[in-house]
């Protein structure tokens, strides 16, 4: 097989894979926060505490899949061409 069919290959099985992961899973972990909702701090002693709440996933942890938001951005657009 020649390098481009299996650069082809390959890159149709990552497309997939990801169009599949959003599908089953649209929201990922928040990439500010790392999924915990709040980030963390220390006082001066050095032990972690609480900090302020996320402002990217509004202290959920959960944020919208690129993948999720594109579908739902055309799917939207496509509803509002079609009415």
């Amino acid at each position: 097989m020649s390098l481009a069919v299996l650069a082809t290959a390959f890159l149709l099985t990552v497309t997939l894979g990801y169009v599949v992961k959003c599908w089953l899973s649209p929201f990922g972990d928040c990439r500010k926060c790392d999924g915990m909702g709040h980030e963390l701090k220390t006082d001066r002693k050095g032990k972690t505490k609480r900090g302020r709440d996320c402002r990217r996933c509004d202290a959920t942890g959960k944020r919208i899949r690129v993948g999720r938001w594109i579908y739902n951005r055309a799917a939207r657009t496509y509803r509002a061409g079609t009415r």
